[in-house]
């Protein structure tokens, strides 16, 4: 991975769109970065099966977006035709823990965005703003967009329609992306071809640059009469019924018996995104291609390796791989239907929806353009007719790894060559390979710095405080005299540190623009930084969340307070993920908070026992008639509860049990030993009560088990 594209992704806000001709490590580069990257990331695609082999979900389904093409209009629009702003906002009803992950994740990863049509970008866009209540594009999120626009374009089916609002069907031309300073970054090396010659074609046919397309050359590869023997060609068609039958009868030309493998459908997975057939039907001497990468150390096989069934069973199937004698033994695996959540430390997660177990092969005499791509061959047989589209007779020969693998059923003439200007127009202006590096140190120290000064601003506490004092108030059955007194002490700390932080943002930029002007060292920004960071977190730790979540502690399981606890509950809950945000706060590689600090802290909201909070309401002076009231319980509980502190000598015995009562018990306990509370309670007199007997018995325990 190239570490200049990989940190200007990481290291700064830079929305880019990541290209390469076919064969480059685009799949590649994707993998890596998402293993990588510490931002919070998502990765969707326009198809389902592009969302699958990219280990993501289709945007329709992330977004809940509508099928029907938009336009960005307010104006009033023929419903049948297509939607407009007013027709788009009813769709953007989330669900919690949707609206939670959008508003957290800091980079949106779009794979082959070639396929993507601009409508579709822009109703991504306004969704992102609404649900982040953010106006910038994409509502602040970075977008990292994967791709190669000279492959397969985006299907459009009603293209005057969106000829009304815009210029080209293609990613680029959405109004959203022509608003941000998105940069194109091209993978440049080659790795499928190495034959100078044929990548001279190929670059030329892609650029759709006639002139110097070496005609001759290239059709000497024509053959119409090419039969393909006992050779493991590849017949690359324009449309799936063309590649369906040339299998077909390629399958019924072996007279075996078949074997028929159903697969696994376990949970939700969509028909239309099935990655192989759901009924595989397979011979002994069928030629078959492999459909992923075999994940295995052992890496057997790869996406688009060829080979011949040489054995079937029911739980294995025996493969000899293309070029070599070698058989392998091949067994299901399974792809998975993924969404995005939230776990509780607010981490992008994946759960799986479902899942789809199959072989990982699939008959392979004959595969779509459509297909094909991302895959690599040796030997391909193609019938570059009048139904290729534009980028179909590039991806067709650019599957092959050279020439002379090559067979053509018809010859490739100028007319299926197509130039887009458009493209071209979009690839140079934004082209920034010989910049990213100078983008990258201009823009990543004030990126780390405004990242690191998000994570710390304090400043959202005086609202959170001021509102909970209004809840405090509007409460009847608090402490109203605690709650004030905290309310004061918290509303001092908070305003102190709102006066310190803004100090700090203007010190921190300051001192970024002298870095930049080589007058101040970058190692006294890391330390003044890892200052900060630690002095937020302990300040915020000691003064305003330990002591609202003692005042927390105190009044958790109170009766009537459930509301006021909720609302105060979620705000902790945010101080929290404040706190926990600092402890993962780097600048650039530099983590910023000290070990000593990471080690001690527990920010989880310990769980009151419930006879602590009786006791602290009896502590507080309430009799055992508005304790069992506040607290919702049974008389007997609440005396069950303080019969366990009399255990420990801490209850105050005059304030439960009559003084004469007392007397008794304490006369019977020093001349007479029992066994059971029923033996005590036929030895006392007739008034006294089980829970009373406990209370008692407790608390005398104690006291002889301390003079003893």
């Amino acid at each position: 991975m190239n570490n200049h594209f990989f940190d200007i992704i990481e290291h700064t806000n830079r929305s880019v769109f990541l290209t390469g001709k076919a064969g480059t490590g685009k799949t590649t580069f994707l993998n890596e970065f998402v293993k990588k990257t510490r931002k919070k990331h998502i990765v969707v695609a326009p198809t389902g099966i592009a969302a699958i082999n990219a280990g993501g979900v289709t945007i329709h389904s992330m977004f809940g977006l509508p099928l029907r093409t938009f336009l960005p209009t307010t104006d009033r629009i023929d419903g049948s035709l297509a939607n407009n702003i007013a027709d788009l906002m009813p769709h953007f009803k989330y669900r919690k823990d949707k609206l939670k992950l959008l508003r957290e994740v800091e980079v949106i990863i779009i794979d082959e965005v070639s396929m993507l049509r601009a409508d579709v970008l822009d109703m991504m866009d306004f969704s992102l703003r609404f649900i982040r209540r953010n106006n910038q594009r994409f509502g602040g999120v970075q977008m990292l967009l994967i791709g190669d626009l000279y492959q397969l374009p985006p299907v459009v089916r009603d293209e005057h329609v969106l000829k009304m609002f815009y210029q080209s069907p293609f990613f680029f031309d959405s109004h959203a992306i022509k608003e941000i300073p998105l940069i194109t970054i091209e993978l440049t090396k080659v790795y499928r071809q190495s034959d100078q010659d044929f990548l001279e074609i190929l670059n030329a046919i892609r650029d759709g640059d006639v002139a110097n397309i070496d005609f001759e050359h290239l059709n000497e590869r024509y053959d119409p009469d090419f039969e393909t023997g006992h050779d493991s060609y590849v017949y690359l068609c324009s449309h799936n019924k063309m590649a369906d039958e040339i299998n077909q009868e390629k399958l019924a030309k072996i007279k075996v018996t078949p074997n028929t493998y159903e697969a696994k459908l376990f949970g939700e997975f969509k028909e239309n995104q099935f990655p192989n057939e759901q009924f595989l039907e397979l011979k002994i001497g069928a030629q078959v291609m492999f459909i992923r990468n075999d994940i295995s150390p052992e890496k057997k096989y790869f996406n688009g390796k060829l080979g011949e069934i040489s054995a079937l069973d029911e739980n294995e199937i025996r493969v000899v791989l293309e070029g070599s004698e070698r058989e392998i033994v091949v067994k299901r695996e399974v792809w998975e239907q993924k969404k995005y959540f939230l776990d509780t430390d607010k981490n992008i997660k994946e759960e799986v929806l479902g899942s789809f177990e199959q072989f990982p092969i699939k008959l392979a005499w004959a595969v779509t353009i459509h297909k094909s791509q991302g895959l690599t061959f040796d030997k391909v047989i193609i019938d570059a007719g009048k139904s290729f589209t534009a980028g179909q007779v590039y991806v067709a020969l650019s599957r092959c790894r050279t020439l002379e693998g090559i067979v053509l059923k018809s010859k490739i003439t100028p007319e299926v060559i197509f130039k887009d200007n458009r493209i071209l127009q979009f690839q140079g202006d934004t082209f920034a390979n010989d910049r990213v590096e100078n983008i990258l140190n201009k823009e990543k120290y004030d990126y780390s710095i405004r990242k690191v000064l998000r994570t710390l601003d304090s400043l959202w506490l005086l609202h959170e405080v001021e509102e909970w004092n209004k809840l405090s108030i509007a409460t009847k059955s608090i402490d109203h005299v605690k709650a004030n007194q905290l309310y004061l002490q918290l509303k001092h700390e908070i305003v102190q540190l709102g006066k310190v932080f803004t100090k700090l943002e203007r010190i921190l930029f300051q001192k970024i623009n002298l870095f930049i002007d080589k007058e101040e060292e970058w190692s006294e920004i890391e330390s003044k930084t890892k200052g900060a960071v630690n002095f937020f977190f302990v300040a915020i730790r000691d003064k305003v969340f330990n002591p609202l979540k003692d005042f927390y502690a105190e009044i958790k399981g109170a009766k009537g307070l459930k509301q006021y606890n909720e609302e105060l509950k979620n705000w902790l809950e945010d101080v929290e993920e404040y706190l926990n945000n600092l402890k993962e706060a780097h600048l650039l590689e530099t983590k910023l908070l000290d070990e000593a600090n990471n080690k001690e802290i527990n920010l989880k909201i310990a769980k009151v026992p419930s006879q602590v909070l009786t006791f602290q309401l009896f502590e507080q002076g309430k009799t055992i008639g508005e304790i069992s009231l506040e607290r919702g319980l049974v008389k007997e509980t609440v005396i069950g509860h303080l019969a366990k502190f009399a255990e420990q000598g801490l209850l105050d015995i005059s304030r439960v049990i009559t003084s004469d009562k007392i007397k008794a018990f304490e006369t019977e306990f020093y001349n007479n030993s029992h066994e059971t509370l029923t033996e005590w309670k036929s030895a006392l007199p007739n008034d006294f009560e089980f829970n009373e007997i406990r209370i008692l018995l407790n608390h005398y325990n104690y006291k002889k088990g301390k003079n003893s």
